[in-house]
């Protein structure tokens, strides 16, 4: 009996080499019906199309535009066959045994909604990136990743419901996002998988965390570190996601701690760094929110 086919869906910015390795690893895998869509972001300077002249089964999707993570990805959503998407960041490679757990996940539960395997950090002793979230405290703002930066000795080896997803690999179910929707775009970069996972899981649907699948994770290769790109959406996003997420007296917490607390912190290391660019990020950050009140309302 055939497998229910499974769409790989990745975004590529200026990083053709980085996304080949990605689908050198995805050619691996022992699941036996998938597809690979990659979506270049209107790379300005590296051609994309050397994916597919070194992996012709690749579908490349050349956008236009940079449509940032959730365009990009939305964009592949709607050319995905798939009953099965899985988001994978262009900066990962895979076990090659990684998806089959993640598919009897859905297939055997209805209401599960979204999951993510372990994430491991490429190239290290085992270090873990991600083995399920306590979620974003709505008190605080703050999250808490399981198992971060603790070497893997199968502590985290059972897979069980979890508060978030983590965005460098995740499965969604195609009758889950068309009844939820597509990724909130508003976010561009950072944030946009979590409130997504939060829609998911607000039309009734579960989040999980999938031990026996892992993958690789080469973190921040996309923006750097510490960018300046990745200093404002970060700043920039918390605040929209705390805006569009949290209500009541939590919501009152939560921001208060990120304006007297989150933002002195950052803009005095900044500050100390003589970044003067940074300090500029985390003000556009700050000022998109007060010039968009009408994004908060969530899906």
């Amino acid at each position: 009996m055939l497998k229910p086919l499974v769409s790989v869906i990745s975004v590529n910015y200026n990083q053709a080499a980085l996304t080949c390795a990605m689908v050198a690893s995805l050619r691996e895998v022992t699941y036996p019906n998938v597809e690979i869509i990659v979506v270049d972001n209107a790379s300005p300077t590296d051609d994309p199309t050397v994916i597919v002249e070194t992996y012709p089964e690749v579908k490349l999707i050349r956008s236009e535009a940079n449509l940032g993570f959730a365009g990009g990805n939305n964009l592949g959503i709607q050319q995905a066959q798939g009953a099965y998407l899985l988001f994978l960041n262009n900066d990962t490679e895979v076990a090659p045994d990684f998806l089959e757990p993640l598919v009897e996940l859905f297939e055997n539960n209805s209401q599960a909604g979204i999951a993510s395997p372990k994430i491991i950090f490429y190239g290290t002793d085992n270090v873990i990136q991600y083995a399920g979230s306590t979620g974003i405290n709505p008190w605080t703002g703050r999250s808490k990743g399981i198992g971060s930066q603790e070497t893997d000795m199968g502590q985290y080896n059972t897979s069980m419901q979890t508060a978030l997803a983590d965005g460098a690999a995740m499965m969604v179910p195609r009758r889950v996002i068309d009844q939820v929707g597509l990724m909130p775009e508003m976010y561009f970069l950072y944030y946009e998988e979590l409130d997504w996972c939060e829609m998911i899981k607000r039309a009734g649907f579960t989040c999980h965390y999938i031990a026996n699948s892992t993958i690789y994770h080469k973190e921040s290769m996309s923006v750097g570190k510490v960018s300046v790109l990745k200093t404002y959406y970060m700043n920039r996003n918390r605040l929209l996601f705390i805006r569009r997420n949290i209500k009541g007296w939590p919501f009152w917490s939560s921001t208060f701690i990120f304006f007297m607390a989150a933002i002195p912190k950052k803009t005095v290391q900044f500050a100390l760094r003589l970044q003067g660019k940074h300090l500029v990020a985390i003000g556009r950050g700050l000022w998109w929110n007060f010039t968009n009140i009408n994004r908060s309302k969530a899906g």
